[in-house]
């Protein structure tokens, strides 16, 4: 029984890892004015609903897959595509360890209740790690190529307002998503 539990989570990472992917296509490019890009997306929805169906490290590694394999696939982005791994996993390990804490009853969202207020709690805190990490490394990177420090700051501004929608999108379409989810699993019996 325990090679089928294995399977199935294995199986959902991918699935979940597949649609933060195909997601991130879902998106519009803004301008930066240092010559960098930005963008609305809507990859960081699944991000979030990785970390409430599967945990911190299953979601964590469906959501750094995901938006990895988007990067690697993309020549803008190919380069940050280590970063975009860690710092997505990071995203949905944050969202699925708040939104797990205290459940005895495993990772995997059939198999735990979440009230809704802990969805939108673990949806911000895995967000706001997610933009914190994404502006402190696009700083660290325009001051390495050589951007004065107010161009910077100015292409920060900008990438915070373009992370800022994306995260409030992602909390706002994950959070009623993976309520539907959960009680189609406890409909199906797999859920408590």
């Amino acid at each position: 029984m325990k090679s089928k539990s294995s399977i199935y989570r294995i199986v959902t990472i991918g699935l979940l890892g597949a649609l933060v992917f195909v997601s991130n296509y879902l998106s519009f490019p803004v301008p930066v004015p240092v010559g960098d890009i930005s963008r609305i997306h809507l990859g960081n929805v699944f991000c979030l609903l990785a970390g409430f169906v599967m945990g911190p490290v299953g979601g964590g590694l469906a959501s750094g897959i995901g938006a990895a394999l988007y990067d690697l696939l993309n020549p803008a982005y190919v380069t940050s595509a280590p970063f975009t791994f860690l710092f997505k996993f990071l995203l949905a390990f944050v969202c699925g360890i708040i939104a797990h804490r205290g459940n005895r009853h495993g990772s995997m969202l059939g198999e735990c209740k979440i009230s809704i207020p802990r969805y939108f709690i673990a949806g911000v805190a895995g967000s706001i790690t997610y933009i914190v990490l994404y502006l402190a490394k696009s700083y660290i990177t325009a001051v390495l190529v050589g951007s004065a420090h107010e161009a910077a700051l100015i292409s920060l501004v900008t990438k915070l307002t373009a992370s800022s929608v994306n995260a409030v999108l992602a909390v706002l379409i994950s959070v009623p998503l993976a309520v539907v989810i959960q009680k189609a699993l406890k409909s199906m019996k797999l859920s408590e």
